[in-house]
Protein backbone atom coordinates (compact mmCIF):
# COMPACT_ATOMS: atom_id res chain seq x y z
CA UNK A 1 0.00 0.00 0.00
CA UNK A 2 1.24 3.48 -0.96
CA UNK A 3 0.17 7.01 0.02
CA UNK A 4 0.19 9.92 -2.43
CA UNK A 5 -0.30 13.61 -1.64
CA UNK A 6 -1.72 15.14 -4.83
CA UNK A 7 -2.27 18.81 -5.71
CA UNK A 8 -4.27 19.66 -8.83
CA UNK A 9 -4.29 23.19 -10.25
CA UNK A 10 -6.21 24.91 -13.04
CA UNK A 11 -9.96 25.36 -13.30
CA UNK A 12 -10.71 22.59 -10.82
CA UNK A 13 -13.17 24.16 -8.38
CA UNK A 14 -16.87 24.49 -9.11
CA UNK A 15 -16.70 21.75 -11.78
CA UNK A 16 -17.54 18.66 -9.64
CA UNK A 17 -13.85 17.76 -9.35
CA UNK A 18 -14.15 16.54 -5.75
CA UNK A 19 -17.26 14.43 -6.33
CA UNK A 20 -15.77 12.97 -9.51
CA UNK A 21 -12.50 12.20 -7.71
CA UNK A 22 -14.41 10.34 -4.99
CA UNK A 23 -16.26 8.31 -7.61
CA UNK A 24 -13.02 7.46 -9.46
CA UNK A 25 -11.16 6.62 -6.25
CA UNK A 26 -13.92 4.30 -5.06
CA UNK A 27 -13.94 2.51 -8.42
CA UNK A 28 -10.18 1.93 -8.00
CA UNK A 29 -10.58 0.78 -4.34
CA UNK A 30 -8.55 3.81 -3.16
CA UNK A 31 -9.09 5.30 0.30
CA UNK A 32 -8.37 8.84 1.51
CA UNK A 33 -9.93 12.25 0.95
CA UNK A 34 -10.21 15.25 -1.36
CA UNK A 35 -10.81 18.94 -0.60
CA UNK A 36 -10.76 22.38 -2.19
CA UNK A 37 -8.03 24.73 -0.99
CA UNK A 38 -8.38 28.48 -0.62
CA UNK A 39 -5.69 29.01 -3.30
CA UNK A 40 -7.99 27.46 -5.93
CA UNK A 41 -6.30 24.06 -6.05
CA UNK A 42 -7.74 20.66 -5.18
CA UNK A 43 -5.77 18.58 -2.67
CA UNK A 44 -6.03 14.79 -2.42
CA UNK A 45 -4.57 12.27 -0.01
CA UNK A 46 -4.96 8.81 -1.47
CA UNK A 47 -3.91 5.31 -0.40
CA UNK A 48 -3.94 2.04 -2.26
CA UNK A 49 -1.87 -0.17 -4.55
CA UNK A 50 0.67 1.80 -6.62
CA UNK A 51 -0.98 0.76 -9.90
CA UNK A 52 -4.35 2.12 -8.71
CA UNK A 53 -2.77 5.36 -7.50
CA UNK A 54 -1.00 5.81 -10.84
CA UNK A 55 -4.34 5.31 -12.58
CA UNK A 56 -5.86 7.98 -10.32
CA UNK A 57 -3.00 10.37 -11.21
CA UNK A 58 -3.69 9.78 -14.91
CA UNK A 59 -7.38 10.52 -14.33
CA UNK A 60 -6.53 13.67 -12.33
CA UNK A 61 -4.70 15.08 -15.38
CA UNK A 62 -8.09 15.23 -17.15
CA UNK A 63 -10.64 15.32 -14.35
CA UNK A 64 -14.35 15.77 -15.03
CA UNK A 65 -15.46 17.24 -18.36
CA UNK A 66 -15.85 20.83 -17.08
CA UNK A 67 -12.34 20.94 -15.54
CA UNK A 68 -9.30 22.50 -17.20
CA UNK A 69 -6.33 20.92 -15.43
CA UNK A 70 -3.05 22.82 -15.72
CA UNK A 71 -0.84 20.81 -13.39
CA UNK A 72 -0.88 17.67 -11.23
CA UNK A 73 1.86 17.42 -8.61
CA UNK A 74 2.21 14.41 -6.34
CA UNK A 75 4.62 13.04 -3.81
CA UNK A 76 4.77 9.89 -1.73
CA UNK A 77 3.69 10.29 1.89
CA UNK A 78 3.30 8.15 4.98
CA UNK A 79 0.47 5.60 4.97
CA UNK A 80 -2.28 6.71 7.36
CA UNK A 81 -4.80 3.86 7.00
CA UNK A 82 -7.99 5.70 6.06
CA UNK A 83 -11.28 3.80 6.29
CA UNK A 84 -12.90 5.08 3.08
CA UNK A 85 -12.66 7.87 0.52
CA UNK A 86 -14.44 11.11 1.42
CA UNK A 87 -14.97 14.68 0.29
CA UNK A 88 -13.81 17.15 2.91
CA UNK A 89 -14.97 20.76 3.21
Amino acid sequence: MKHYNITVSGRVQGVFYRASTKEKAESLKIIGWVKNRSDGTVYIEAEGPRESLDELIDWCKQGPSQARVENVHFEVGEVVGFERFEVRR
